[in-house]
């Protein structure tokens, strides 16, 4: 068995499977879950009508690089939400469909780490997938602490100048998972700039950028902030974008990379043995759901109804803030709640009100000296409107009985 293997961590929702073993929980509450980040909003029509409309294209083996169409329309979206009129990407050199975000970060980091001492800078918390890549590339982790006091953005001041030479790939997460928190144009510039000097890539997961609540200040993409600086060519950049969260069509495993061109031809070396490819009838939907913006807008107005609904009802039990974009909320436990732990609440909930949550140290990892999310708790606001308020009383009830 590869040897690294043994270096990954159980993912978080292993980790609460055996917080809750044993668990019983009351039979008169109905289950409600707020763990999974799984989009329970209706998938847009225009993208289920084009998958039965192309139903024939499953009896022909689809291209690693994805159709010219798709490509094309991806371009298109790029150009337009990101303001590259000046610089579009090209569809066929700075365009890769790929099978869901999740596939692809994971498989960059098989593609472009190469030293035997690199380092693969990520987010804490952040998404574990980070993390397995770079442990399976063969790299050693190097984790940027996101906590309430640098607006919960990954924080470059952590990493010494020796680290930065050490690095070969930095993953970025805005809106980010779990906090929220945006990373503003000046931060994503300072991280170019470290990226130029030290020459290492950057991976920017954008799969949230399309949930933010401001409808006059989309957050700023990767693509974007190196156009304006003259980085026309998007070198060392390449950004991570999916249908899961903006159009919720989590099962239709549907994304893309884009950027440096150089970096893309390698990448599609790669995935020419990797196979994860798109059907035709796949890329036909995603074609669909890339080129229609009005079930976007409708999905930004529930996700904030949801919002508006549960935060006053939490606000006095947690500290909780409002999150620029994501469909998380990222509250810490008072120290008067359960002693600040977030295990011992999060189990608490599901035995007293069949409650599903995450606790928040599963989402982080112990980095000098401390874990970031000790204490805290991922709430994913993916249930129907009355589901997230009921699971917000319920929180409350809890907190009170133990110590709010």
């Amino acid at each position: 068995m590869n040897p690294r293997l043994a270096r990954l961590q159980p993912y978080p929702f292993e980790r609460l499977a055996g917080l809750l073993a044993g668990a019983v929980p009351p039979a008169d509450r109905a289950p409600i879950s707020l763990g999974v980040g799984e989009p329970q909003h209706p998938a847009p029509d225009c993208a289920r009508q084009a998958i039965v409309d192309n139903l024939d294209g499953f009896s022909r083996y689809p291209a690693t690089r994805g159709e010219a169409g798709l490509r094309e329309t991806i371009a298109d979206w790029l150009t337009r939400r990101f303001g590259l009129a000046d610089c579009p990407p090209d569809p066929d050199t700075q365009i890769l469909p790929v099978a869901g975000t999740r596939e692809a970060l994971f498989a960059f980091a098989q593609t472009v780490v190469a030293g035997p001492d690199a380092r693969v800078a990520l987010p804490n918390p952040g998404y574990q997938i980070y993390e397995g890549a770079a442990l399976l590339a063969g790299a050693e982790p190097l984790y940027l602490p996101c906590r309430a006091d640098n607006g919960f953005r990954p924080d470059l001041d952590a990493v010494t100048a020796a680290q930065w030479r050490q690095c070969e790939l930095v993953y970025l997460c805005s809106p980010g998972n779990p906090s929220g928190a945006v990373l503003d144009a000046d931060y994503l510039a300072r991280a170019l700039a470290l990226a130029e000097r030290h020459d290492f890539l950057l991976a920017a997961d954008e799969c949230y950028s399309e949930i933010y609540f401001d409808e006059q200040a989309p957050p700023p993409g990767l693509l974007e902030v190196a156009a304006r600086q003259g980085n026309d060519r998007f070198q060392r950049c390449v950004v991570f974008h999916s249908l899961s969260k903006r159009s919720n069509l989590p099962g239709l495993r549907s994304g893309f990379v884009a950027g440096d061109a150089d970096v893309l031809r390698q990448f599609l070396r790669y995935r020419t043995y990797h196979g994860a490819t798109l059907g035709p009838p796949v890329q036909a939907a995603s074609r669909a759901a890339w080129s229609d913006e009005t079930h976007v807008l409708a999905n930004r107005d529930a996700y904030r109804a949801k919002l508006d609904a549960v935060l006053p009802i939490l606000a006095p039990v947690l500290d909780v803030t409002r999150p620029a974009g994501s469909f998380y909320l990222w509250p810490a436990l008072p120290e008067q709640v359960a002693g600040g732990d977030d295990e011992t609440f999060i189990r608490a909930l599901f035995e007293q009100e069949n409650l599903r949550a995450v606790p928040g140290r599963y989402l982080g990892r112990e980095a000098g000296g401390s874990n970031p999310g000790n204490g805290r708790l991922r709430l994913s606001l993916v249930a129907g409107v009355p589901e997230c308020i009921e699971a917000a009383h319920r929180i409350v009830r809890v907190a009170e009985r133990l110590g709010a």
